[in-house]
């Protein structure tokens, strides 16, 4: 039977397959064998010394067969309570091609520091890489089942990224899993990450009855333009080539297609057509590449049933908060138990999170998931602060002397900063954007990078921590999953000709990066640069420091992502020009602003 794999291999003839390291020869993917069977953990039960213990009799089938229409078999463990033989649960689905019940390379000891701020014994062990853990759910009543996916682990096949064959996939799971006697014929998703993506992958092409609820924490939905190439430039290859030594299996698709294709297209997630399925989205501003996917997945999808909760912490640590468990199960209730319990009217459909950086330094504090009713904020105002390089400031007005400034644009540590003081009381939410114009002398293309950070009375850059933690936040490790700067936006000189405003929603300007046309070298050329969302709030004497650049100026997501050298592409230094018929600016959203006098 011809797969949505074939038919891509057919279009696209040119992608190699590789081989990637079997689970039982890699060496960091933890596998623990092939052994299908049925286990009772009692309560009481422990993986290993100092990990959460099971609090209730669970069943736990591991190695299960899952045959899809093509006859590929993948294979899952299922945890479920002990009395689900009879009376039937609902099952979660965790969908990635990380490993299943504790396996795979990753773990959130050497991926993030102080474990995102949870002990040892905060999980079981047998929890997949960023998914529920069993222990927490099948004592909430229901069961999990975490797969290896299409070419991953011990599953067959090559490895399906998105797309349409991942959708197939995961309707002949549910389907299959649907229909099993302990099952109650209720089958949802949870996870972060590629488990997020996954399901908003699904909702947007295909529809399953058993379906009845998504929990998508946070993902992109833009394979080329939000994970490979922000604004065309190629974007995180460190972390992009740590994730693929992580994975184990069959084979994958290598990838390299430089401009936006036919195939990036197979791979874009349709939001648009997310038109009926309950959606508790997730979203926040520390992620290097999930914040614009889930913004935009909640701004986008037209389903009536959707939530938005927007947090000021890193995703790992959000997804085990205590309260926010009881808050997910009773969305699950609500859509897989048909629980009436006020879920649609107790819940305001966005809660708003705005980043106060008060640990380091910063007066006001953070703003923690305030009821809102809609996202971009209705009452949003667009505030314009124009360039001005002969102080390094942005001003209200434009300024009336044409002034430049320049960095180095290969440098590793080079950029410009513009700043601005704000007198009240101030909060940013929403999409920002950049207009500034530029030039280089020695090439014909620029690589351009802007960063939004906030800045104390005295002009110092904040840090914002993503979890609670004894330590300072100046005293943890330079790590994005460790502290926040702020969102940044990219785009390649080059590529500004694709811009498309049909597609374009408001300040989230969109390019098709189908197309490039080199500049001139010395042309002065104007560009716009969307910024993904931000979230800050601002007591009267802080402010906002534009940071502009030829590179990524983010923290590393990982450990093993530190760079050493630049990786970009520029040449020679970038002239940034300000004030009279250059009138470079940041345009922000603003919510709220009160005088100091009201305060």
């Amino acid at each position: 039977m011809q797969t949505s794999m074939n038919k891509v291999q057919g279009l696209f003839p040119d992608l190699p397959y590789v081989k990637l390291i079997p689970a039982h020869r890699h060496p960091s993917f933890n596998y623990k064998g092939f052994h299908p069977g049925r286990t009772i953990l009692n309560k009481g039960h422990v993986r290993e010394a100092g990990l959460r213990t099971f609090p209730t009799d669970v069943i736990f089938e591991h190695d299960q067969t899952v045959t899809l229409r093509d006859g590929i078999k993948l294979y899952a463990d299922i945890f479920r309570p002990l009395q689900s033989d009879t009376d039937a649960v609902p099952v979660i689905i965790a969908w990635s091609p990380y490993g299943k019940s504790g396996t795979g390379a990753h773990n959130y000891d050497n991926m993030i520091p102080f474990r995102a701020g949870y002990s040892k014994d905060k999980w079981s062990g047998y929890q997949k890489f960023e998914a529920p853990d069993p222990a927490e759910w099948c004592q909430r009543g229901y069961a999990v089942l975490n797969i290896d996916s299409r070419g991953s682990g011990v599953s067959e096949g090559d490895l399906a990224i998105y797309g349409l064959q991942e959708a197939e996939d995961i309707f002949d799971t549910i389907d299959f899993i649907s229909k099993q006697p302990w099952c109650n014929g209720s089958v949802c998703m949870a996870g972060n990450s590629w488990l997020a993506i996954s399901q908003i992958n699904f909702a947007a092409r295909l529809s399953h009855p058993a379906l009845k609820a998504f929990a998508p924490w946070e993902g992109f939905t833009d394979y080329y333009r939000e994970r490979i190439a922000r604004g065309s430039i190629p974007y995180l290859p460190l972390f992009q080539k740590s994730l693929a030594g992580s994975l184990a299996g069959a084979s994958s698709m290598l990838v390299s297609r430089p401009l936006y294709d036919e195939f990036w297209e197979t791979k874009r997630i349709p939001v648009e057509n997310i038109d009926h399925i309950p959606l508790y989205l997730v979203a926040s501003y520390s992620s290097l590449l999930h914040s614009h996917g889930s913004f935009t997945t909640f701004r986008d999808a037209k389903t009536g049933l959707k939530w938005l909760r927007i947090h000021p912490y890193q995703e790992w640590h959000d997804q085990y908060r205590p309260e926010i468990l009881d808050d997910l199960q009773k969305f699950f209730d609500r859509y897989c138990k048909g629980i009436l319990n006020s879920w649609e009217n107790d819940t305001p459909r966005v809660r708003l999170s705005l980043l106060g950086f008060e640990e380091d330094g910063g007066l006001a504090s953070t703003i923690v998931e305030r009821p809102e009713r809609e996202y971009p904020l209705a009452r949003e105002m667009m505030q314009v602060l124009f360039l001005d390089a002969s102080d390094m400031s942005m001003k209200p007005r434009v300024p009336s002397l044409g002034v430049h400034c320049a960095y180095e644009a290969h440098g590793m540590h080079e950029a410009v900063e513009f700043s601005a003081c704000f007198d009240t009381y101030t909060e940013i939410a929403g999409y920002p954007k950049l207009k500034v114009f530029v030039s280089c002398a020695d090439h014909d293309d620029m690589d351009v990078v802007c960063q939004l950070r906030k800045v104390n009375s005295k002009g110092e850059a904040l840090e914002q921590p993503t979890f609670p933690h004894p330590s300072p936040v100046r005293q943890r490790p330079d790590l994005n999953t460790a502290k926040i700067l702020g969102p940044q936006g990219f785009l390649r000189a080059s590529h500004a000709i694709s811009r498309n405003d049909s597609n374009t929603i408001g300040n989230d300007i969109f390019y098709e990066h189908n197309r490039k046309q080199a500049v001139q070298r010395g042309e002065i050329v104007e560009l716009e640069i969307p910024i993904w969302p931000v979230g800050f709030v601002l007591a009267p004497g802080e402010g906002i420091m534009l940071r502009i650049s030829g590179q990524d100026m983010s923290l590393p997501e990982l450990p093993d992502c530190v760079a050493t050298e630049p990786w970009d592409h520029n040449v020679g230094r970038h002239s940034v020009f300000t004030g009279a018929q250059y009138a470079s600016a940041l345009t922000l959203p603003i919510v709220q602003q009160i005088a100091r006098s009201a305060l």
